[in-house]
């Protein structure tokens, strides 16, 4: 399906399927976008994360339908907005407000979406939506910022914390995140993991966020296997209960997964430390295995993993001498034009290339196509076919949607800009 009339509720992990079940002894798993995990004490709820905002109230009806509970505590895995701002719609109008646990990083994180609001509602207008801009809605009124439920109690490392009698035990680590917890509940045996697991390849990558850490990622999750959980209530996607073979299987090979793609990254960074994008073609990375459909790249791409830990380690420079100090995009596409002897040359060889199925280069020609010509109809026709096929071919959401995107910007004749 092209990316431009895919929704992310298409796959698994993005389920709209709201489901709530029972995963131990009255504690609940409750399915939506995001998952949201409620543990019922005799001094009222613990919940893990809040789930998206838009779809709070029909998750909180459905847990309402097995406890009435007080909402006592709050604990945000991240700052996400499907995981941290949908607290209302859990809250008795008789209650005390709850108190609100979160990793000490969190508050950075929303005062940063406050100072690049209209950043991210662009991101994840092509992340999610694959569309070139943001709706009017959002660009009226930000999503990006401080939830209504800023957290009351920030911990760094660990933070152990008992609600009626039940242990809850928090830890800390960078994985998508520099704020991401992770939670233990002994008595009930259930391990809450963020989105540290989410049912499909880690969202290591993503091309257009902040850094991600996925060699301490790995470390969580070879240390959360450690734990042997009889359940796991993930990030996204459906729990395991009562299975800790099958959960310590998950996490173990989520970490040598992680740990393959890092550690072939840095042996051909250390090899003389050639240009990124000869990087990116030199690393060999983890064959899909069927048998593990929990590291499926639906989401994110191995690809994008191993740009991360470039980016880390080897700074922002691509390695190419010329792109040290670039000249302005257009002007480097009306310079190949001219010397290729004009546009009609260049979309002949671009049809050539779809032809081929080489995507990659075609992707590349359309680019200067559109940078030099851009209120050609002929480019802005070619340029929308080149994306729209590559959004079809590609398997990923992330840059299914990126490439959606970068086609509906050449229907409307302007660069990727």
């Amino acid at each position: 399906m092209p990316a431009a009339n895919r929704s992310p509720y298409d796959i698994e992990m993005f389920s709209s399927n709201r489901e709530t079940s029972t995963v131990a002894e009255r504690t609940y798993h409750c399915a939506g976008f995001s998952s949201v995990t409620a543990f019922e004490t005799s001094e009222g709820l613990v919940l893990v994360d809040t789930g998206l905002k838009s779809e709070s109230d029909a998750i909180a009806t459905q847990l309402r339908e097995r406890t009435n509970a007080p909402v006592h505590t709050a604990i945000y895995t991240h700052g996400h907005l499907d995981h941290a701002f949908g607290l209302d719609a859990y809250l008795r109008d008789d209650q005390e407000p709850p108190r609100v646990i979160a990793h000490a990083a969190m508050p950075e994180r929303f005062d940063r979406y406050q100072r690049t609001a209209g950043h991210n509602e662009a991101i994840n207008s092509r992340q999610f939506g694959g569309t070139a801009s943001p709706s009017e809605a959002d660009a009226e009124e930000s999503r990006f910022g401080w939830p209504d439920h800023p957290p009351t109690t920030l911990y760094r490392d660990e933070l152990s914390i008992n609600v009626g009698d039940i242990t809850f035990e928090l830890h800390h680590g960078r994985g998508e995140t520099d704020d991401h917890t992770w939670v233990y509940c002994p008595e009930r045996d259930v391990l809450c993991t963020g989105d540290f697991f989410v049912n499909v390849a880690p969202n290591a990558g993503n091309p257009q966020k902040v850094q991600r850490y996925p060699w301490e990622w790995a470390d969580v999750l070879r240390t959360m296997a450690g734990v042997g959980a009889a359940t796991m209530c993930p990030g996204h996607g459906p729990p395991v209960v009562d299975d800790a073979a099958a959960i310590r299987e998950r996490l173990l090979s989520g970490a040598t997964y992680l740990e393959t793609i890092v550690d072939r990254t840095l042996e051909v960074l250390n090899d003389g430390s050639p240009p990124h994008v000869d990087i990116i073609h030199e690393v060999e990375l983890p064959e899909p295995d069927s048998d593990e459909p929990w590291l499926a790249e639906v989401y994110d791409d191995g690809e994008f993993i191993v740009r991360n830990v470039l980016r880390y380690y080897g700074g922002w420079w691509s390695g190419r001498p010329s792109e040290l100090q670039p000249a302005a995009r257009d002007d480097r596409a009306a310079e190949f034009v001219t010397l290729i002897g004009g546009i009609e040359p260049l979309l002949d060889r671009i049809e050539e290339r779809l032809a081929s199925d080489d995507y990659r280069l075609a992707c590349h020609l359309a680019d200067v196509a559109l940078e030099a010509a851009p209120a050609d109809a002929d480019v802005q026709t070619v340029v929308e076919k080149v994306y729209g096929q590559r959004a079809a071919a590609t398997s990923n959401l992330m840059a299914q949607n990126i490439y959606a995107a970068a086609a509906e910007y050449a229907a409307e004749g302007r660069p990727f800009r």
